[in-house]
């Protein structure tokens, strides 16, 4: 006789099983952001949203971010600088970021490593791309 075996809702549902993180998303379209937000918060993650690097860089002292998804084109300060600057940052050095891009080529991820970006996301993302980058790059706990 096989022993009844309850496979828990996390192996079907990956926000299920996600250990909720803080979330910072830095992408100067409003729909990519509101669209992150909406996504994270159903994974049950805490969002902070900015609209470019300046106010990023204003903004992640207080909030601690675990996880960072960046754009790389945004005015005023792009996504290359802002990771150049984070991994500069011994407090966010160990960050990862994940590169946010409508841009697909070899030439825009080498680039997005050299910046120190740990990987990067192919716009537009579907909720199921973004909550599997979260649970592949947050920090483990346990």
């Amino acid at each position: 006789m096989i022993e009844d075996e309850t496979v828990p809702a996390s192996a079907f549902d990956p926000a299920a099983a996600a250990v909720p993180l803080k979330v910072l998303v830095i992408d100067d379209s409003h729909t990519i952001r509101r669209s992150a937000e909406i996504f994270l918060h159903q994974g049950g993650h805490e969002v902070l949203l900015a609209e470019d690097g300046f106010d990023a860089l204003a903004l992640i002292d207080e909030f601690e971010p675990a996880l960072i998804f960046c754009d790389i084109l945004m005015p005023r300060l792009d996504g290359y600088q802002t990771c150049a600057l984070l991994r500069r940052n011994p407090r966010f050095a160990q960050v990862p970021v994940i590169m946010l891009t409508s841009k697909d080529g070899l030439f825009d991820r080498a680039r997005a490593r050299l910046a120190g970006a740990q990987d990067h996301l192919t716009k537009p993302f579907t909720k199921d791309q973004l909550l599997q980058a979260v649970a592949r790059y947050g920090p483990a706990v346990g």
